[in-house]
């Protein structure tokens, strides 16, 4: 069996295209010169993965100030993220559709569960130079501190005055 390569802080982040929650395209490399935080979770419509999107949501003042764009990425299909979305009541977020090619995002990043058929829970933060500069994979069970990630982007990324 081929053991999983995960991601190297410093190597340059895979190139991907995902459909949002709203069936818009997003591409990582059409946002050169900001960070953008790719916040990984196993599955939509559970209690972890929901306060993990809601942490985001509720910081994106601090994201925008800090030039990054935060982004949530499981493998639930489009509809079923809109739905999501909408139940959370997030509006300045988007959750991004790994669904098919099956978790080919989490895949390149090194963080797909065979096992499970989901990501891993994990942070991470693709900087201006569309390099990765930040990653942590997190237990399973246990939700992501949102502000361990700020704080690594306050000391690495330029601030946007507002």
């Amino acid at each position: 069996m081929k053991k999983k390569q995960i991601m190297r802080i410093g190597r340059k982040a895979p190139d991907f295209i995902l459909d949002d929650h709203n069936e818009t395209p997003f591409k990582l490399s059409d946002f050169r010169g900001k960070n953008i935080l790719l916040s990984f979770h196993p599955l939509a419509w559970t209690s972890v993965c929901a306060l993990q999107m809601q942490s985001l949501e509720e910081n994106k003042t601090n994201f925008d100030k800090i030039n990054t764009v935060a982004v949530g990425i499981s493998v639930d299909p489009v509809p079923s993220k809109k739905a999501w979305a909408k139940e959370l009541g997030l509006r300045g977020i988007r959750l991004l559709s790994d669904f098919w090619p099956h978790g080919k995002v989490a895949r390149q990043y090194g963080i797909f569960r065979d096992e499970d058929g989901v990501s891993e829970r994990a942070n991470i933060i693709v900087g201006c130079d569309q390099k990765v500069s930040f990653m942590k994979v997190y237990p399973i069970a246990q939700l992501p501190d949102v502000t361990e990630v700020i704080r690594f982007l306050e000391t690495k990324a330029v601030t946007v005055e507002s």
